[in-house]
């Protein structure tokens, strides 16, 4: 018997929306990727490598029941980039992963998000007091993580790189 994918629930924010992702997200997602600025999620890549990493999305809601969503501007429509829960072979535990795509930084775009996602994990899917993977030289992830309430917890390794674990306080109230 085929097994149904989940359907992705959709959030929304004073100005975002986030949702699965969705075919119209592939061009920007390849030209984000094409560039040095997706060192830091696992780029760059081609647009087949992109491609993979859309639909591994989609796969990793329907396996893990949640994952990342697609951040989109309510106002214009726009696709700004992703936030969400991640959790492969390698990690240790699930994290709470974030990504803006250029022209979108600086706005509090990606704080609103991820904490929309976090909210959500902790109430709705058991992920309470995540963590997050943050490259060493990845600075603007680690100011937001800081402004998230996230604490520097110690220096790990990801895929053979070396990385930050930052952990995410306990949300009161949750699940």
């Amino acid at each position: 018997m085929m097994a149904m994918p989940l359907p992705i629930p959709v959030l929304e924010t004073e100005r975002l929306v986030l949702r699965g992702p969705q075919i119209e997200d592939l061009k920007p997602m390849v030209a984000f990727f094409e560039t040095e600025r997706s060192q830091y999620v696992g780029g760059p890549r081609d647009a087949m490598g992109t491609w993979q990493s859309m639909v591994a999305r989609i796969g990793h809601w329907s396996l893990n029941g949640y994952g990342l969503w697609h951040i989109v501007e309510k106002s214009s429509g726009a696709f700004l980039g992703w936030t969400g829960m991640i959790f492969a072979p390698a990690w240790n535990e699930p994290e709470l992963g974030w990504t803006l795509l250029e022209g979108a930084e600086g706005k509090g775009y990606a704080f609103e998000a991820a904490t929309a996602a976090r909210a959500y994990a902790a109430r709705h899917q058991n992920q309470n007091g995540v963590i997050s993977y943050i490259a060493p030289a990845n600075t603007r992830s680690q100011a937001l993580a800081e402004r998230l309430g996230a604490r520097f917890e110690r220096d790990g390794e990801l895929m053979g790189k070396p990385c930050q674990v930052w952990r995410h306080p306990v949300l009161e109230g949750a699940a």
